[in-house]
């Protein structure tokens, strides 16, 4: 299924150069046209005049961004994490009391979940002090709570617990890991957790078949990695988990809540997820206060809320080679809220119901680079409110509204894309006043100002247009490449570059200089 689609980016892309090579003719005809209104923000005062100049070319040359060797995050590698020398010990005892099962015992009568579910007073099976594998669990285990249902397919009836010493392997030998919906089995990890070369699935035992989604309050198993550890998910398929509740999203990662992380003092949860599929997840892949966590060559598909969502306060994550496809409510990929000194490259996101790839809420000082982002239903790539981030060589293409999108974002640097058929515009940077929305501005502050930087790469066949910028702080363009408009009268620009094509024109394209353009007035003036 991608191949075919990859195929068809490089067939669109040829015809687009070809269609091209006649479109410089058309930049001497380029006028704002007559009875189009360029696009304005109404909440904040416009600069009334800009300073179009040529400015110097050595400060816009960049080299090449340095992306982390993934050679090291393989099945091998993980696996010789795995410490067997200590069997664990397994019990089967209450859900009151222990810090890993807190959030979902505590307050708003949660504990009510698994009364109903395992109809007596909620108990989980613990893993600790050692190594086990499923096989250990079903010796040692009563039937009614873990069975081998058939050779290497495994039912779990309770939640089960990897505790702060456990060590967990789903490894090969298991075919699959059911866990049951009806008992309210999830597993949480607060050791170290492996999964290889298998399949863990929510479980409706009721069809005798996968949990599939149905409401988004509806229980399904889901798994949870706490504060201090480390979770391994390798060449595996994980499938149907997940539900609208604080920390049971489908696969999540996450530092323990303010109050419980100040007492435990635990470490940043990390690990990797390699090689692996997850679908039908309420999200795919969810982590908060997450650091140096790895999420390579995965595909990530037909997931309901958001493929990939790293958040709050994550760092140095790595987000490379995966696919994610088919998100049904929001984006492919977002990262929001802090999440920063990140990579997201070699990935490739489409149809998703809103945009392929997402950077917001104050992320700051990441690399997006080499990402191919196409035909999702609203934007390719959305910049909100972060700023000082770096998009290296990404392809946007044929994306339904526009190609990059920038809001409330400076220092934003544009190198080496390509925007091209996109429905609106190839570049689309705006301010938007958000004090009257439901944003808390006290936890996600922003400033209305966009700033951006855009180097070689190329704008073309884009519905509105090759760039859009209202009120800019500033913005500089060189060696942009502007190629078959899709407006008879050539290359228009909208915004504030429209007022000053002529000149922007001249000298990007006659003269390949670098254009700045200034405001004369300055934002923050005018807001004074």
């Amino acid at each position: 299924m991608i191949s075919t689609r990859t195929g068809s980016l490089s067939l669109l892309a040829g015809a687009m150069l070809l269609a091209s090579a006649g479109a410089f003719a058309n930049v001497e005809a380029a006028a704002p046209q007559p009875g189009k209104p360029a696009t304005m923000t109404k909440e904040l005062q416009q600069a009334k005049t800009y300073t179009v100049s040529s400015a110097p070319t050595e400060a816009l040359e960049l080299a090449k961004p340095k992306l982390p060797d993934l050679s090291g995050y393989t099945a091998e590698a993980a696996a010789a994490k795995i410490v067997r020398s200590k069997a664990g010990k397994i019990s089967v005892r209450r859900m009151m009391q222990e810090n890993a099962l807190k959030d979902f015992i505590g307050g708003d009568n949660k504990m009510a979940e698994w009364v109903v579910r395992q109809h007596g007073i909620p108990q989980a099976i613990f893993i600790d002090d050692g190594y086990m594998n499923l096989k250990d669990l079903a010796k040692k285990l009563p039937k009614q709570y873990f069975s081998e249902t058939s050779p290497g397919v495994y039912l779990a009836r309770l939640p089960i617990v990897v505790g702060e010493k456990g060590i967990l392997d789903i490894d090969g030998q298991t075919q699959e890991l059911r866990l049951s919906q009806e008992a309210g089995a999830f597993l949480v990890n607060d050791g170290q957790l492996f999964v290889r070369d298998t399949k863990v699935t929510g479980w409706r035992e009721k069809d005798n078949g996968p949990a599939t989604f149905r409401s988004p309050k509806e229980f399904r198993p889901f798994l949870l990695a706490w504060g201090g550890t480390q979770t391994y998910i390798v060449n595996s398929k994980m499938a149907s988990f997940g539900y609208a509740n604080s920390k049971s999203y489908g696969v999540s990662i996450s530092q323990y809540t303010p109050n419980m992380a100040k007492v435990l003092k635990r470490p940043e949860p990390t690990g990797w997820i390699v090689g692996s599929e997850f679908s039908d997840m309420w999200y795919g892949f969810y982590c908060y206060e997450t650091s140096d966590f790895v999420v390579k060559g995965s595909t990530y598909k037909d997931n309901i809320v958001y493929g990939i969502d790293p958040h709050d306060r994550s760092h140095r994550l790595i987000i490379a080679e995966n696919t994610v496809y088919g998100t049904k409510k929001k984006h492919g990929i977002i990262i929001s809220r802090e999440v920063n000194d990140s990579f997201i490259f070699n990935n490739k996101s489409f149809d998703n119901k809103l945009s392929g790839l997402v950077i917001d809420r104050n992320s700051v000082n990441n690399i997006i680079a080499y990402n191919e982002i196409y035909k999702n239903h609203t934007d390719g790539i959305t910049l909100y409110e972060s700023a000082d981030n770096l998009l290296w060589g990404n392809k946007v293409i044929s994306n339904q509204r526009h190609g990059i999108r920038i809001r409330n974002s400076v220092n934003i640097r544009l190198y080496e894309n390509i925007a091209m058929a996109n429905g609106l515009t190839g570049v689309y940077g705006h301010i938007k006043d958000l004090t009257d929305t439901d944003r808390d501005i006290k936890l996600d502050p922003f400033d209305a100002q966009v700033s951006l930087i855009v180097v070689g790469g190329e704008l073309a066949a884009n519905g509105s247009g090759p760039l859009s910028i209202d009120s800019p702080l500033s913005v500089e363009l060189y060696r942009v490449s502007m190629l078959a408009p899709t407006k008879s009268s050539g290359i228009s620009f909208n915004g504030i570059l429209g007022e000053r094509q002529d000149e922007i024109l001249d000298l990007l394209v006659r003269q390949q200089k670098a254009v700045l353009i200034d405001p004369v007035e300055r934002q923050t003036e005018m807001q004074d």
